[in-house]
């Protein structure tokens, strides 16, 4: 019986420690280096919105009628879209407010709800599955139920619903809230399977016998057993959140005007498409590139970091 063994990148000792190798496999990979740098950079345009509005002299909110013709509709004025040394991606029609102000502001609400309701499933995923499977029993019994009961909600449906029914709340934290409501159960179903696996084995069987109490072999024993699968898992539902927010937006029961979101901005600007189609293309394009981006990164942490559930 032969084993085959996963080759050491080159420039890597051997030796190396499994996090070092699979950093260094990752780096290997022009997809993740093209991946991690157009996430660094919606990113950083997201964290540095203010700054970069008023770099640009336009708020998101703020009306530029000398911009839009309105004998024509209030189509705006000069190419693709009224692109100027004023206006770098051009303006909204009608209105006139400015699109690079309002793409970047907009990045910053759709990346921070999506990154924060994957935060909140990830945590109580992670949670509620190592407890399951460790546990087990009534444990195991009742998380399993609330798991199962959760997933079988039509979620979008319930999303639309309520966030139809909420009206004077912060949209931005309802949204964060109602989303990562939905999303726990898959992360939790993976961390369950992974612990039913990790606690029969002999260093927790050691742990055990020396006297740790649960707390210390979940900690010390099983999360870092799960680490691998739950970055990878994390990495592949950003992008359903980031479309999950922008899918809520765009059917207007997501974030309110003026404050502005991929989402909604893709949704005004199917009025336009004829007339001003950059209006719909630059949001479109930058929602586009997120996704991508993170669905690339996510396969590739997937096939180093959990093999087993590596493509064939």
């Amino acid at each position: 019986m032969t084993t085959t063994t996963t080759p050491v990148p080159a420039g890597v000792p051997a030796g190396s420690g499994p996090w070092r190798l699979a950093r260094a496999e990752l780096l290997r990979r022009a997809s993740v280096k093209i991946s991690l740098g157009v996430v660094a950079l919606f990113l950083l345009m997201a964290a540095g919105a203010p700054l970069l509005s008023a770099l640009c002299g336009f708020t998101p909110e703020e009306f530029d009628k000398t911009a839009v013709d309105p004998y024509l509709g209030g189509r705006p004025i000069g190419p693709l879209g009224g692109v100027s040394a004023d206006h770098w991606l051009g303006v909204e029609p009608l209105t006139g407010r400015d699109l690079f102000a309002r793409v970047v502001h907009g990045a910053q609400v759709s990346l921070l709800i999506a990154l924060t309701a994957t935060a909140i499933v990830v945590v109580t995923g992670t949670a509620a599955g190592i407890a399951a499977g460790y546990f087990g029993g009534r444990v195991d019994a009742v998380l399993s139920r609330l798991m199962d009961l959760t997933m079988s909600f039509p979620s979008l449906i319930f999303m639309i619903a309520m966030l139809s029914v909420a009206k004077d709340v912060n949209r931005v934290l309802l949204m964060t809230a109602v989303i990562g409501l939905f999303g726990w159960p898959g992360i939790a179903r993976v961390v369950r399977g992974q612990t039913l696996s990790l606690k029969r084995r002999e260093y927790v069987d050691a742990a055990r016998v020396s006297g740790s109490g649960p707390w210390r072999i979940l900690t010390r024993a099983i999360l870092p057993g799960v680490a691998g699968p739950v970055i990878a898992y994390t990495t592949l539902i950003v992008p359903g959140m980031i479309a999950t927010e922008a899918a809520l937006s765009y059917l207007g029961v997501g974030v309110r005007p003026p404050t502005p979101s991929w989402g909604q901005m893709i949704a005004e600007s199917v009025a336009f498409y004829d007339t001003d189609p950059m209006y719909f293309v630059i949001p479109s394009t930058c929602l586009f590139l997120t996704v991508l981006a993170f669905t690339l990164l996510g396969d590739a942490l997937r096939d180093v970091l959990d093999p087993r559930s590596a493509r064939a």
